[in-house]
């Protein structure tokens, strides 16, 4: 009995199973013709909001009105820049004037020194004066960026 048992786990291990993998999953389909989805309902919208103008509207004013949406439309069909789709780009954009920025002015003070003081400060270079001093300002200052960052983190993870 136990040699039985033995030889049919053999052939239930032996046997495999295949499945197909797809191979070209970043490629969309083309449902429309030679358009994706995605650009048929960008085309369309955009073309369908010219064709409302026209019907409603006197025609100089139809596509005075009518022709920069169907130009996005076309362009959120059509463009890329860097292999990106423009409204990757547009979305990135809004995010960006959306999001909150901090800036930090800080005053640069200019020292002018003749070149005897330089040549004498060129003489004696310390060594100790490249080694940064953990001063309790330099602490502070660390701290304070350090919980601005993480401020600024935390409230990314929390948006998202």
């Amino acid at each position: 009995m136990g040699t039985s048992w033995c030889s049919m786990l053999h052939v239930m291990c032996s046997i495999t199973m295949q499945y197909q993998v797809p191979q070209f999953i970043e490629v969309e389909d083309k449902i429309f013709g030679p358009l994706t989805a995605m650009q048929f309902i960008y085309v369309a919208g955009g073309v369908g909001f010219l064709v409302m103008l026209w019907l409603l509207l006197p025609w100089w004013l139809a596509i005075l009105l009518g022709a920069p949406v169907t130009l996005l439309g076309l362009g959120l069909a059509f463009y890329k820049v860097n292999d990106r789709p423009l409204i990757a780009i547009l979305e990135a954009g809004f995010n960006y004037l959306r999001q909150t920025r901090l800036y930090i002015w800080e005053k640069k003070q200019t020292v002018l020194a003749t070149a005897d003081e330089i040549s004498v400060e060129a003489q004696k270079e310390d060594p100790s004066k490249y080694v940064p001093a953990a001063t309790g300002n330099n602490i502070k200052d660390l701290a304070w960026s350090l919980d601005i960052k993480e401020s600024i983190y935390s409230n990314k993870n929390q948006q998202k």
